[in-house]
C-alpha cells in the first residue's frame, strides 16, 4: 500500500502548489499589487497538466485572456495541449481556430495533430497537416513523427508514401524517431518490404527502430523473422532490449506454435535484463507458455503472481481457448468472478468464445444479459463475440439480431461486418454472405483476411466458380491481401465441388506455396463427391504422410473403394489405419434439454428412456419409406445390407433427433451437436423428419451448420 498512499501524498502536493498558484493569481488580480507574467502562467499551466483539471484549465485561460496574453505561442500551445489531456478536444480545437494565424507556429500545429491522433481522428489530422502545408508553415521531425502515425493508423499506404517523399524533401529522413515512425506505418500498411528497406538504410538505430521493426513482423504474422529481429537487437552493442521487445517477442513465440525453446530463451534473456518484474511481461510469458503447450508452466507462473489482475485471468483464459479446452476456459472465467476480480470487454469476449465452443447457449445469453446491465453491449470485441456465440450456438436469428442493433456508425466495423458474414456462411446462406460482402464494399469498408474465408467459401458452396477467381485475385490486386493455405483450400473446392476435378489439380500443381492439410483435404473431399477413386487415392496417400494420425483421411478413401465395389481394397485401407495405431472417433451426438446435456452414441441403449426412442424411430421410419425413402448404404459399414439399413437409424443424431420430439414442446427448435461430419443418408432423414414433425432442426456438425424445415436444408444439398 505504500506506493498508493506516496503517490496520493504527490499528487495531494500538487493540487496544494497550484491552488496556492490560483490564489496569487486571484489576489493580484483584484489587488493589482503585481504584474504576473508569461512565465508565471507557464508554470502554472504546467501544474495544471499534471493534474489535468478541466475547471483549473478554464480560470487560468480566463487569467490569460485579461491579461493580454493571447499572443504567446507557447502559452497557447500548453493550453491547447491542457485541454486535449482533460478530455476536451473540442475545446482545443475551438482555442486553435481562434488563435490568430500569425501567433501559429510548427509546434502549435503540432501540439494538435497530435492531439488528434491521440483521440484517433486520423483523417482529421491528416486534412489539418494539408491546412498546415498551405499555410506555408514548415513540419519539423515531430510534425511528420505525428502525422506517420496517423497514416499507419488510415492503414492506407498511399498517404503514407506521399508524407515519405515529403521527410525526403526536408531531409529528415536521417532522424532516427521519424525513420522509426516510417517503419511502423508500412508494418500497419503490411508493406514490409519498404519497411526493412527503411530500417536498413537508418544510419542510426535505437531500440525503438527495432521494436518499430518487430512489431511489424508480429502486425504481418510473419513471426519467425519477428525472432530474427529480436534476436538482432541482443547483438547490438548500443541497444539495450526493453519491455516492449520482450512483450513483442513472446508474442511471435506464442504464435509460432513451436516457440517454446524460443521462449524459453526469451524468458532467459528478459530475466538477464531485469524485465521480468513488469505485470505486463508476466502476463505475456504466461500467454507464451500455454499457447505453446507448456500450460503447467504457465499455471505455475500464473499462481505465483501476487496480485492477480484482470489481464492474467484472461490470458489464462485465452490459452484454454487457443487449444479449444473450453470447459477449462470457462472454469477460470467462474475462478475470477468468485476471487470478485472484474470482467472488461476482453475477458467477457472470451467467455462468448468460450460458450461458442461449448455450444452452450444458456450460458452465453446469461453473459449478454449481464453485459446489457453493465453497459458493455456496444463494446465492437463484445458485439463481435456475441455475433460469434449466437451463431456457434445455432442461433443464427439472435446472431443476426445483435448485428441489426447496431448504429450507422457501428456498422463500419470490419469485425463485425465479418463475424456476420462467417456466420451466415456457417450456416449455408451463401447468398446472404455475398450480398453483405457487396455491401461491405459498396461503403467502402475494406476487407480482412478473415472475410476473403467466408465469401470464397460461400462461392464454393454455390457453385460460382468465376465470382470466387475474381474475389481471389482481387486479394492481392486490390486489397494487398496475400493468399494463406485456407484461400488456397477454398478455390480448390470451389473448382472440386463444380466437378473441375482436373482444374483443381492443376490448381494445387501451380501454388506458389506447399500445399497443407486443408487443400488436400478439400481435394479428397471433392474427389469422394464425384466419385474420382483414382484421383481420391493420390490426394489419400499424399494426406497419410502430411497427416497420418488423421482418421478422416482413411475412412473417405475406405468408404469410396466400398463404393465402387472393391471391398478387399476397403479392408486393406482399414488394416492400415489398423497399423499406423489410427482409430476412427466414435460418433456421437448431445442435445441440451432443461438445462441438462444428454449424449447419444451409435447403437446406444444407455439412457433412461431407450425405449421410447426406439418406438419413436421404428414409427419415424414407415413414414419415411411412404414417402420414397431409400435408404444410402453406402454411409453403413456393415456388409450384409439389411444390417447396414438398421446401422444407419441408430446413427447417434437420429437417437438426439427422437429423444428432441419426445421431450421439446412443439414450436422449439431442435438444437444437435455432432462430432463429426453428418452422413448423407441421416442429412436426408433430417429434412424429412423437419416437413413430417413440422419442426425446425438445426445440426451442428464438425464442418457446419445445417438448418432443416419444411423438408428443406439451408445447405441446399451442396456441403
Amino acid at each position: 500500500m505504500k506506493p498508493y498512499f506516496s503517490s496520493l501524498q504527490q499528487n495531494s502536493q500538487k493540487i496544494c502548489a497550484l491552488s496556492n498558484s490560483l490564489k496569487f493569481l486571484h489576489r493580484s488580480y483584484h489587488q493589482n499589487s503585481c504584474k504576473l507574467t508569461p512565465t508565471h502562467f507557464n508554470s502554472m499551466l504546467n501544474n495544471a497538466t499534471q493534474i489535468n483539471s478541466f475547471q483549473q484549465a478554464s480560470q487560468i485561460h480566463a487569467q490569460i485572456i485579461t491579461n493580454y496574453y493571447t499572443t504567446f505561442p507557447f502559452l497557447l500551445n500548453n493550453l491547447i495541449n491542457l485541454y486535449a489531456n482533460c478530455g476536451q478536444i473540442a475545446k482545443s480545437l475551438v482555442l486553435f481556430c481562434n488563435i490568430d494565424d500569425c501567433f501559429k507556429n510548427v509546434i502549435t500545429w503540432t501540439s494538435v495533430i497530435s492531439q488528434l491522433n491521440h483521440y484517433n481522428m486520423y483523417i482529421d489530422a491528416l486534412k489539418l497537416f494539408n491546412e498546415m502545408r498551405d499555410f506555408g508553415v514548415n513540419p519539423n521531425k515531430f510534425t511528420f513523427s505525428a502525422i506517420v502515425s496517423a497514416c499507419a493508423n488510415v492503414m492506407d499506404p498511399c498517404y503514407g508514401i506521399q508524407i515519405h517523399g515529403l521527410i525526403c524533401k526536408f531531409g529528415i529522413y536521417n532522424d532516427v524517431f521519424v525513420g522509426s515512425a516510417l517503419i511502423g506505418m508500412y508494418g500497419k500498411c503490411f508493406d514490409l518490404v519498404c519497411a526493412r528497406k527503411v530500417f536498413d538504410e537508418m544510419p542510426e538505430k535505437n531500440v525503438v527502430s527495432w521494436n518499430s521493426m518487430i512489431v511489424g513482423f508480429l502486425d504481418n504474422e510473419v513471426y519467425d523473422q519477428a525472432i530474427l529481429c529480436f534476436k538482432g537487437v541482443l547483438r547490438e552493442t548500443s541497444v539495450v532490449p526493453n519491455e516492449v521487445s520482450g512483450l513483442s517477442a513472446l508474442t511471435a513465440c506464442a504464435n509460432m506454435g513451436e516457440g517454446l525453446d524460443v521462449g524459453k530463451q526469451v524468458h532467459g534473456v528478459l530475466v538477464k535484463h531485469g524485465l521480468v518484474a513488469s505485470g505486463y511481461v508476466k502476463n505475456s510469458l504466461i500467454d507464451m507458455y500455454v499457447k505453446c503447450g507448456s500450460f503447467k508452466d504457465g499455471v505455475d507462473l500464473f499462481r505465483s503472481v501476487g496480485e492477480r489482475d484482470v489481464v492474467a485471468w484472461n490470458v489464462m483464459m485465452g490459452g484454454c481457448v487457443h487449444h479449444k479446452d473450453f470447459e477449462e476456459a470457462w472454469k477460470y472465467f467462474v475462478m475470477m468472478r468468485e476471487k470478485d476480480v472484474f470482467p472488461n470487454e476482453a475477458s467477457f469476449s472470451i467467455a462468448l468464445n468460450t460458450c461458442g465452443g461449448l455450444a452452450a447457449l444458456n450460458q452465453g445469453i446469461v453473459i449478454h444479459n449481464l453485459l446489457v446491465k453493465i453497459g458493455f453491449e456496444k463494446s465492437m470485441c463484445v458485439v463481435s463475440s456475441l455475433i460469434t456465440m449466437y451463431s456457434k450456438c445455432g442461433s443464427l436469428v439472435d446472431a443476426h439480431s445483435v448485428f441489426e442493433e447496431l448504429n450507422d456508425s457501428k456498422f463500419s466495423n470490419v469485425v463485425c461486418l465479418t463475424s456476420m458474414i462467417s456466420a451466415f456462411q456457417q450456416h449455408g446462406y451463401s447468398n446472404q454472405v455475398i450480398e453483405l460482402f457487396e455491401n461491405m464494399l459498396q461503403r467502402g469498408i475494406k476487407p480482412d483476411y478473415r472475410t476473403f474465408v467466408s465469401v470464397l467459401s460461400a462461392c464454393a458452396h454455390t457453385r460460382k466458380v468465376e465470382e470466387g477467381f475474381a474475389y481471389f485475385n482481387s486479394m492481392v490486386d486490390e486489397y494487398k491481401i496475400n493468399h494463406g493455405h485456407e484461400h488456397y483450400a477454398c478455390m480448390v473446392d470451389l473448382l472440386g465441388r463444380s466437378g473441375r476435378l482436373k482444374e483443381a489439380k492443376r490448381f494445387i500443381e501451380s501454388m506458389p506455396i506447399k500445399p497443407g492439410p486443408s487443400i488436400w483435404g478439400a481435394f479428397l473431399g471433392a474427389c469422394r463427391k464425384h466419385g474420382n477413386l483414382e484421383m481420391a487415392r493420390e490426394a489419400a496417400e499424399t494426406l497419410f504422410e502430411i497427416e497420418p494420425s488423421n482418421p478422416g483421411n482413411y475412412v473417405i478413401l475406405a468408404n469410396l473403394y466400398t463404393r465402387k465395389g472393391k471391398s478387399d481394397e476397403a479392408d486393406e485401407i482399414r488394416r492400415l489405419m489398423g497399423v499406423n495405431g489410427v482409430r476412427k472417433e466414435p460418433g456421437c451426438s448431445w442435445i441440451d434439454v432443461k438445462n441438462t446435456t444428454h449424449v447419444f452414441t451409435a447403437n446406444d441403449k444407455s439412457h433412461t428412456r431407450t425405449r421410447e426412442i426406439y418406438d419413436l424411430l421404428r414409427e419415424f421410419m414407415g413414414l419415411v419409406k411412404k414417402k420414397g425413402y431409400k435408404a444410402e448404404t453406402e454411409f453403413a459399414m456393415n456388409d450384409v445390407e439389411q444390417i447396414k439399413e438398421q446401422n444407419l437409424w441408430n446413427h447417434s443424431e437420429r437417437l438426439a433427433l427422437a429423444f428432441g420430439l419426445l421431450t421439446l414442446p412443439n414450436g422449439v427448435p431442435i438444437r444437435i451437436k455432432k462430432n463429426l461430419r453428418t452422413c448423407g443418408d441421416c442429412h436426408t432423414v433430417m429434412k424429412l423428419a423437419s416437413d413430417i414433425y413440422n419442426r425446425d432442426i438445426i445440426i451442428r456438425d464438425v464442418n457446419r451448420f445445417h438448418h432443416f424445415s419444411r423438408g428443406h436444408c439451408s445447405c441446399g444439398d451442396y456441403w
